[in-house]
């Protein structure tokens, strides 16, 4: 009978799951795994892709799960490796990606409780709040069950990071591989998603169907449950228009008649004159206002059906008339057969016009600055010129901050999984570890990312990544020379009082260069496009290098929202002072 360690076991376990990837940094204690996935793994299709933070590397496992629909892994040594992972597993988590995190932990004699070794970590605790389900694993046998709890856990339900924390004498120990239950993944997890109560559906589709002013709100949930053919089928058949959250961009194609952009006038328009609101996947959080009014209607007139598969959103913040609890697409697919049964194709409603008129209204003066030719570059016109350059297939990855809310609003997505932002944790940092996740799911298909300078500085150590592992990717930075969202801030509150939010002018085409990448800066909007050529026809990483006019910056779309919103309930009455 074979033996082998406990690091070649996770691999056998992991590769069960056909995980291709797994993302990290060695360290010490990793060293039999990392070096399982080079003698079994990779004959078997599997890599390592280290990276230059742990950071990094959770949310390349994020993106890679958000656009390929299947779980994403990523790994970091004990202590101060396992504490980096920290910020992109939370994003994850806020954002319900279904990932699951690995981190060595010191000998099983000596750690629950500590003893006093060097790097020693309750690492156990510490991912709690930011993991589904997490375990410590001190016992080689127990190697495939517990990997089969985190993705049973990561992967059913609403999704999330799961945490498996083994101790090193666990990955080096030695066993006979006979002994232990190697089984696929439908012999350990539902492979068949739930349904919603017959009852429920009955009661939700006549509520459809009796609506003057019916609308369809797609949150994240849809993507995850890969619904979005159900949600065009029903929104075409009843002729209903649809809104998405912002996670959830791509639903359907922006150019679909029935499609309004999101957090623009039409979609505000219609989220609040709608008579019943179909919410499939969205916990109507913070960014959904919280379903209230006047942003969305009255509950008293406004009739709400939620779907989501985890019982405790419903209700979690709008009052809502029906619940069903089961997958988005399983529970489309109910609807879809009664509403089809019971009645024929639905006319055009004439409502959904007024809502273009609307939607056509507010975008005019953001698609009059997506033409201009002034210098510094207006940011509408960098994100407007990579939209109309890079076309309807590719796959486009946002940081937070102000250029996050350009790329919002002037960014048209055509394709489901294509439009990647961290959406309810705002984390800055995450926009080129995303393209490089998404690179590695989809290697056809074209990645860049829409940044500010602040942000890319907290991950530019990626493009050498990049460079290593041949992921062209095109990093376009708007480059206003501060922390653009803080000194907008401090412009709206402080009677432009600055503080903390300035940085010096720095060659971040040369800093990619250096690492190994094509690298170039802009001045002309003109040059915009060209520059886009030259990166692309490099066959490298490439970095755009955007000089745009801060004076704009201090005030972009959607930005004074965003601003009540974070700071509501705040007196702000002493801050002129």
């Amino acid at each position: 009978m074979a033996k082998i360690t406990g690091g070649e076991l996770l691999v056998k376990a992991l590769l069960k799951e056909k995980v291709k990837y797994v993302f990290g940094i060695p360290g010490g204690q990793l060293t039999t795994f990392v070096d399982a996935i080079y003698r079994v793994g990779k004959p078997q299709g599997m890599d390592f892709i280290m990276t230059r933070h742990e950071s990094a590397a959770a949310s390349m496992a994020d993106a890679l799960a958000r656009v390929s629909g299947q779980v994403g892994v990523c790994c970091g040594t004990v202590g101060p490796g396992a504490l980096n992972l920290a910020a992109g597993v939370a994003a994850a988590y806020n954002d319900s990606i279904p990932m699951v995190v690995i981190t060595p932990q010191i000998h099983s004699n000596r750690c629950y409780p500590f003893k006093g070794s060097q790097q020693q970590l309750d690492q156990l605790t510490f991912f709690q709040p930011i993991t589904k389900w997490n375990a410590v694993v001190h016992c080689w046998e127990r190697i495939p069950e517990m990997v089969q709890w985190a993705f049973r856990v990561a992967t059913t339900g609403r999704p999330g990071p799961t945490h498996l924390d083994i101790c090193v004498d666990t990955l080096f120990a030695m066993g006979e591989e006979e002994s232990v239950e190697l089984d696929p993944p439908e012999n350990y997890r539902p492979m068949n998603p739930p349904c919603g109560d017959e009852k429920g559906v009955e009661q939700a589709v006549e509520l459809l169907m009796s609506a003057e002013r019916p609308l369809i709100h797609a949150g994240g949930g849809v993507l995850r449950s890969g619904a979005w053919e159900e949600v065009r089928e029903l929104a075409e058949y009843l002729q209903i228009p649809v809104t998405t959250s912002v996670s959830s961009r791509g639903i359907l194609p922006e150019d679909h008649p029935l499609l309004l952009l999101p957090k623009l006038g039409g979609a505000v328009f219609a989220e609040a004159a709608a008579d019943v609101v179909l919410s499939v996947g969205c916990a109507m959080a913070e960014l959904e206002y919280w379903g209230k009014p006047p942003l969305w209607g009255d509950p008293s007139s406004q009739k709400f059906i939620q779907v989501d598969i985890e019982p405790e959103m419903i209700g979690l913040n709008r009052r809502v008339d029906v619940a069903l609890v089961g997958d988005a697409k399983a529970v489309l697919k109910q609807i879809i057969k009664k509403v089809k049964d019971a009645t024929g194709p639905s006319p055009e409603r004439v409502h959904i016009a007024q809502y273009r008129e609307v939607e056509r209204e507010g975008l005019r003066e953001l698609e009059e600055a997506a033409r201009s030719d002034a210098k510094p570059i207006h940011p509408a016109r960098l994100v407007r010129d990579a939209l109309e350059f890079f076309g309807r297939d590719a796959i486009v990855a946002l940081d937070a901050g102000n250029m996050g809310l350009w790329g919002v609003t002037g960014t048209r997505v055509y394709r489901p999984r294509s439009f990647l932002w961290s959406t309810d944790m705002g984390q800055l940092g995450t926009g080129l570890p995303f393209a490089l996740g998404a690179k590695l799911a989809c290697p056809d298909r074209q990645v860049y990312v829409l940044h500010g300078d602040g942000a890319f500085m907290l991950n530019n150590h990626e493009i050498e990544t990049a460079a290593r592992y041949n992921l062209q990717v095109v990093d376009i930075i708007g480059n206003d020379q501060a922390w653009g969202m803080i000194k907008a801030a401090q412009h709206a509150a402080f009677g432009d009082r600055y503080l903390g939010v300035d940085f010096s002018d720095t060659r971040y085409d040369k800093l990619a260069e250096s690492m190994g990448g094509f690298g170039i800066r802009v001045e002309d909007p003109q040059d915009i496009k060209p520059a886009l050529s030259e990166a692309v026809s490099s066959g490298k990483p490439a970095v755009i290098d955007a000089i745009i006019d801060h004076q704009i910056n201090l005030n972009p779309p959607l930005f004074q929202i965003f601003l009540e919103v974070a700071l509501m309930g705040c007196d702000l009455s002493g801050c002129q002072g």
